[in-house]
């Protein structure tokens, strides 16, 4: 056993500012290096734990670790740390593990997002993606183009950009990168509440105008104003779900289509490899859902990450393409699916039927997807924790040392739910679908 003393105690305060201090001056970003060592002996004069890491975000993580193997002893009132020696040779299997959060189907007041961001940073998940506006809502504040949040739907579910630097700045100091995504051409509708030429017409308000050159300037307005801001490598451009019939329906953009000489397909590939343009010239690599591959992944960008959402067998095209790829795939990593257990979420592979080592590298990580829907901040974290943590592990632990089997999982998830309650985070029970309610009165442990 291994106890806390309170000379051990002494100089937290100053601890923190010289931590904080780190963490300013430490860039994050993609594959910044978040491995650790963490030596706890069961003796020694004096006695202490070691840490060592790379970076400070390692760091973060070999104390996150840390923290998980105290308990404090209500009888003695001392923290304990049981089983000891522990020597942890610790490091994460993807460099993209993330957690999709949605703002526009449901707005998420700065508190809420920010408790998300705390309990990712407990099971070592490194990518907040912020879904900040959709069909539904634009409640962003855009300084080059201010009418844009006139789509959000009140005066009070707005974030300004101070928020936005609020948010990316407090993952920043968990190690958690943020990802900003406008989905564009599709889900666009709330755009044109505020500047209504960016609808193909008022009778057909979206995908965005693609013969309208005010669209693209709207788009570089809004990563020049992102670059300021979102500062991870990737910016998210969607390109999913875009029915493009509503530009051969309006008599102005099927005028501009056969100009051109182009069908709709390939008006949706211009708009989509056009933006791709524009995000390059901010600095920034580019994340798009997976239609854009499938239907001309010829013709992306070499830069490109495909998000693969659609189900099996897309991401084993998508790198023998050549590309990188995050996989969500819909029917197991998306929290939005009540139905689909933590066991389901704890066995969902990213390599399932990747055998060629250079492939497998272009798997870069995976991601749950938290869609707002049927979610606001009264239901959010028991509806993403505990299941989001199952992929956590899946995504952090080595696949040698991964359980084949999740009942050899039950007992350490449920134990780490039970921290998360006592963290002040409202994950839900294992026993049953997601956010399911506790069946009766016991033990946090037996649920």
């Amino acid at each position: 056993m291994w106890l806390f003393s309170q000379q051990m105690m002494r100089g937290k305060i100053l601890t923190a500012i010289v931590w904080e201090l780190l963490l300013v001056g430490m860039q994050l970003n993609f594959g910044t290096n978040e491995s650790y060592k963490l030596s706890i002996p069961a003796t020694g004069s004096p006695l202490h734990a070691h840490l060592e890491a790379h970076t400070v975000y390692g760091a973060l993580h070999g104390l996150q670790t840390f923290s998980q193997l105290c308990h404090f002893n209500f009888t003695t009132r001392i923290i304990e740390v049981h089983l000891v020696p522990w020597i942890i040779v610790d490091q994460p299997r993807f460099s993209y593990r993330g957690l999709l959060i949605d703002t526009s189907r449901h707005y998420q007041p700065l508190p809420m997002i920010k408790n998300v961001i705390d309990a990712m940073a407990y099971t070592k998940l490194n990518v907040l993606h912020w879904h900040i506006v959709d069909t539904q809502s634009f409640p962003l504040d855009i300084p080059s183009y201010p009418k844009l949040w006139n789509g959000a739907y009140s005066l009070s579910e707005r974030y300004t950009m101070a928020d936005a630097v609020e948010i990316v700045q407090y993952a920043q100091r968990r190690g958690i990168n943020v990802l900003a995504e406008i989905d564009v051409p599709g889900h666009a509708l709330s755009w044109g509440i505020g500047y209504p030429s960016l609808w193909p017409s008022l009778d057909c308000r979206q995908p965005l105008d693609v013969s309208n050159e005010f669209t693209f300037n709207v788009i570089d307005g809004i990563l020049s104003d992102f670059s300021k801001v979102f500062k991870f490598k990737f910016v998210h451009l969607g390109g999913d779900e875009v029915y493009t019939g509503c530009w051969n329906i309006t008599p102005h953009v099927k005028k501009w289509l056969n100009k051109k000489g182009l069908n709709e397909s390939e008006a949706y590939e211009y708009f989509v490899l056009r933006a791709q343009k524009i995000a390059l010239s901010h600095g920034y690599e580019m994340v798009n859902w997976e239609e854009t591959f499938n239907n001309f992944g010829k013709k992306l960008s070499p830069k490109t990450v495909v998000h693969n959402w659609l189900g099996g067998g897309v991401a084993q095209k998508i790198v023998a393409a050549g590309l990188r790829c995050i996989v969500s795939n819909q029917d197991k990593w998306y929290l939005d699916h009540l139905t689909t257990t933590w066991e389901e979420f704890y066995m969902n592979e990213p390599l399932s039927n990747i055998t060629n080592p250079k492939h497998q590298k272009l798997v870069i990580g995976g991601e749950v997807c938290m869609w707002g829907e049927h979610i606001d901040a009264s239901d959010l974290e028991q509806t993403i924790w505990p299941r989001a943590a199952a992929a956590a592990e899946r995504l952090w632990t080595s696949f040698d040392e991964l359980a084949k089997d999740p009942k050899q999982v039950t007992g350490r998830l449920a134990h780490f739910r039970c921290l998360l309650n006592q963290r002040g985070v409202a994950a839900a029970p294992l026993a049953g679908p997601g956010r399911v309610a506790p069946l009766g009165p016991g033990s946090c442990y037996q649920q």
